[in-house]
């Protein structure tokens, strides 16, 4: 593709493909900011957007920003338009997250290993729906691997008893908002129920959310909870969940937009191979629990993520807000 001008049609598209990531109950906690003169795409957090309960730290909410920078990056190089990104460029301002500089590719060349990504990112969807009883070639886990490498994370394919104990971690997750009538705030807030399933514009709209789990060991999430959701059904979900752990050096904002950015490369291999994924964080909402998911034979690293990765059914788009909602153009 020719290197485009960076017209105002031209950021927008940008802006679309980078909103098209995902993000904790597709809350969108991004905006964006153009300064024509300087040809640099500021990416800010929205804090209204953030989930106190679930994420009072803010790290589900830099994941998902990280994610949307990610796609920014594959898109930019794309359109032959990439030059440079910066993470956290300034200090005094913790909710400016990235700069990207944007240039004329006429001199430079194109990244080709992120524009081959960018037909992946309109096609990536979570899949709350059951997968075969299928294995992930091994050339593919390589590759995947390799994906979390290139953007500073690790991803791990636990064993047998690790993954066990990665499933009770989740399952004692909702025991316990079972028990804490307020632990699911978060989630009400962020699910739209009935007609406005149909007009939403973010959250998750109940035809996102799949059938119930009647039997199975896939860690999905209910997000209809003890709310009735008409015609949803219940199905037979994987006994043996193919899992994958998203893991960071460290725990702070830097750490987690570098996860971002690694989990969305490795959301958009996956697709490419024709695999699909769903995602959870809910055992990783207390660093004690991000401490206890980690390796047991290394002891290393910073759990931000655990993918479920298999074949089977892609979910549906989910809503996005309009580009005219997240962008300013100054």
């Amino acid at each position: 593709m020719a290197s485009q001008q960076l017209d105002e049609k031209t950021v927008t598209g940008l802006v679309a493909d980078a909103a098209a990531a995902p993000s904790m109950h597709n809350a969108q906690p991004w905006r964006f900011r153009f300064v024509a003169g300087e040809h640099v795409l500021l990416l800010h957090a929205d804090l209204e957007r953030a989930m106190p309960r679930s994420d009072p730290d803010n790290r589900a909410l830099h994941i998902g920003c990280g994610a949307a920078l990610f796609n920014l990056r594959v898109a930019a190089a794309h359109a032959n338009l990439l030059r440079e990104t910066r993470l956290l460029p300034d200090p005094r301002d913790p909710r400016l997250l990235a700069a990207v500089r944007l240039g004329d590719g006429a001199a430079h060349p194109r990244d080709e290993d992120l524009a081959r990504l960018h037909p992946a990112i309109r096609q990536r969807h979570t899949s709350r729906y059951p997968f075969a009883e299928k294995d992930v070639p091994e050339d593919v886990l390589a590759t995947l691997r390799d994906a979390a490498e290139r953007e500073g994370a690790e991803l791990l394919f636990p064993g047998p008893w690790h993954t066990e104990t990665v499933l009770d971690l989740i399952h004692d997750a909702e025991s316990r908002d079972t028990l804490d009538p307020d632990a699911n705030e978060d989630l009400v807030r962020w699910t739209r129920l009935g007609p406005e399933a149909d007009t939403a514009l973010d959250g998750v709209p109940e035809y996102a959310f799949g059938p119930r789990m009647r039997d199975g060991k896939a860690p999905i999430r209910d997000f209809a909870g003890r709310r009735r959701v008409a015609d949803r059904g219940t199905t037979t979900f994987e006994h043996t969940p193919h899992l994958a752990l998203l893991s960071t050096p460290g725990d702070g904002p830097a750490d987690w937009l570098r996860a971002g950015q690694a989990l969305e490369r490795v959301l958009l291999e996956a697709t490419l191979a024709d695999l699909t994924a769903s995602l959870t964080s809910h055992a990783l909402e207390e660093r004690t629990l991000r401490l206890l998911a980690r390796d047991p034979a290394s002891g290393a690293g910073q759990v931000q993520m655990v993918l479920r990765l298999g074949y089977g059914p892609r979910g549906p788009s989910t809503p996005r807000r309009p580009v005219r909602d997240v962008l300013d153009i100054v």
